[in-house]
């Protein structure tokens, strides 16, 4: 009696299922997407020939389908990692629209689409798609392709379909699983900001008061608050323009997310790119990690670009594109990352005769300069003066634990007649002094502390100069430490070999002190 011969198509089965078995457990040990497709491809291949295997993943806001992840030793100009192909009209899109797997036996007589020409050119020559299914929802497609004419049948579609079912499903997981790790590293980014916000000395002052002129800017606050409007803040050095910053952030519907400030000139000029858009490890010398630029970390918040006057002419080409079209490549790296960012500038310069000189493009201008908001300075509201000056007397009080309970009446007139070149930020420079150094209850501030400015200057005025007191000593003490600091560091303020660490203080914190004591590297104004 004849022998049987061997049941190859048993033999066959049970080496699909020892696939499937093998691609399901990739499926539980791989949550990234580069080693999970690995796997699946090392699985398949046992089963399946191929020379090219790829998953495409739908887009619903653009309704597109991208070509996620790859391996194939087929050379190609376009098939490559982000491929993108409409959703309705390819042989791509076919299999996911219909939901129904899309074989080609041979592709030279049976390709209907433009893009299977293309594929034709790369060597394909047979290939099957079959849609990827969650829930009844197609999210994408996997495919395979061969070089060979014929090579997959009715029983390759049929196994690659329970393979990608597995497949969908763990890309949901994998999908969870990397949103769950962007949100994490998004919330470590927001407490790391918000612990260095927590240092900092906060020198920018409340705004009290009454007066029509700071009702007025109070008034514009509300009005924009509520839109996404960019918001361009000007006004003299110490009016409080970040203040105003915050409270149209603190109004707005994106309160709930962060308000990310950069000081532009307190930033080293080669330096500026990797504060605004971060950098890639080994970008530059020095750059030993990857850097979460200001934008990426305001994403769906706020991000606060004081002093935006001082940026040098090729950043503001990059920050107009960032308002333009939310898009920006962190420095050495070539992948575009997409923000969702207001933008709320300030400025103590006047924008328009810089445009005019060409120390500002004209575009940027007009991009930032969508709501001007004036902040009025402390002369222009002379009848808040002593409700602000009992505002910071009662704060020094209490924080310095001293008995001081008013000031004199003729303190007050003092204060009243003063020009206050400094507006509030030298109000509460001048009442700080005098509580440290005041004696008894009745604070008493002489003619001479008030220092003598022109009233139009809007430069922080030479702090101590005049007043003849301990406090002053050690505030030109202090000045003269950091100016010495910063210029053995070249005004580098981060870093191992910055001004900061010299100091050994936190970069917030000299950064606040700078601005108290009116220090700026040459040919820069505060803000």
């Amino acid at each position: 009696m004849a022998s049987r011969p061997p049941d190859t198509s048993a033999a066959s089965e049970a080496e699909r299922y020892r696939t499937l078995l093998e691609i399901n457990n990739a499926l539980v040990s791989n949550l990234t997407r580069d080693a999970l497709f690995h796997a699946i491809a090392r699985a398949l291949r046992r089963v399946v020939d191929f020379e090219r295997a790829a998953i495409f993943l739908h887009d619903p806001r653009r309704d597109v389908l991208s070509l996620y992840v790859l391996e194939s030793s087929l050379s190609s100009t376009y098939f490559v990692v982000g491929l993108e192909m409409g959703a309705g009209e390819t042989h791509v899109g076919r299999a996911f629209q219909r939901q129904e797997p899309l074989l080609r036996r041979d592709l030279e007589r049976e390709r209907e689409f433009p893009m299977e020409d293309r594929a034709l050119e790369d060597g394909v020559r047979s290939y099957v798609i079959v849609p990827l299914i969650v829930r009844g929802r197609s999210i994408g497609v996997l495919a395979v392709a061969s070089t060979r004419p014929g090579r997959y049948a009715g029983a390759d579609v049929a196994f690659l379909q329970q393979a990608a079912n597995q497949v969908a499903l763990a890309i949901e997981n994998m999908k969870a699983y990397e949103e769950i790790g962007t949100l994490k590293a998004r919330l470590e980014r927001e407490n790391v900001y918000l612990r260095e916000e927590i240092k900092r000395e906060h020198d920018f002052v409340e705004m009290v008061g009454s007066s029509p002129a700071l009702l007025a800017a109070l008034r514009r606050v509300e009005q924009v608050a509520a839109t996404d409007a960019t918001v361009l803040v000007t006004g003299e050095t110490g009016t409080g323009k970040e203040l105003i910053a915050r409270a149209i952030h603190e109004r707005s519907a994106r309160r709930a997310q962060p308000l990310v400030k950069v000081s532009c000139s307190a930033i080293a000029s080669g330096l500026v790119e990797s504060e605004l858009f971060g950098h890639v490890k080994g970008a530059f010398t020095g750059a030993l990690e990857r850097r979460i630029g200001r934008f990426e970390l305001a994403d769906h918040g706020t991000i606060f670009l004081d002093e935006v006057g001082e940026l040098s002419l090729e950043t503001q080409v990059k920050l107009l594109r960032v308002l333009q079209e939310r898009e920006f490549e962190p420095v050495g790296s070539s992948a575009t990352k997409r923000v969702d960012v207001r933008v709320i500038a300030a400025t103590n310069r006047d924008l328009a005769e810089a445009v005019r000189t060409g120390r500002f493009r004209a575009d940027l201008f007009y991009r930032l300069n969508v709501v001007p908001l004036e902040v009025p300075p402390l002369r222009a509201r002379r009848g808040d003066i002593p409700q602000l000056a009992m505002f910071f007397l009662e704060r020094f009080a209490r924080e310095f634990g001293k008995r001081v309970e008013r000031l004199s009446d003729g303190t007050l007139e003092r204060l009243a007649a003063y020009p206050w070149p400094g507006n509030v930020r030298e109000l509460s420079n001048v009442i700080e002094r005098a509580v440290v150094l005041a004696e008894g209850p009745v604070l008493e501030i002489g003619a001479d502390v008030l220092l003598a400015a022109p009233e139009a200057s809007a430069r922080p005025p030479a702090v101590g100069a005049g007043s003849g007191g301990l406090g002053a000593a050690l505030e030109q003490v202090e000045r003269e430490r950091i100016l010495a600091a910063l210029a053995e560091a070249d005004w580098v303020i981060e870093g191992p070999k910055g001004a900061a660490h010299r100091l050994e203080v936190h970069p917030s914190t000299l950064r606040s002190r700078m601005e108290r004591l009116g220090i700026k590297r040459a040919g820069h104004d505060a803000s």
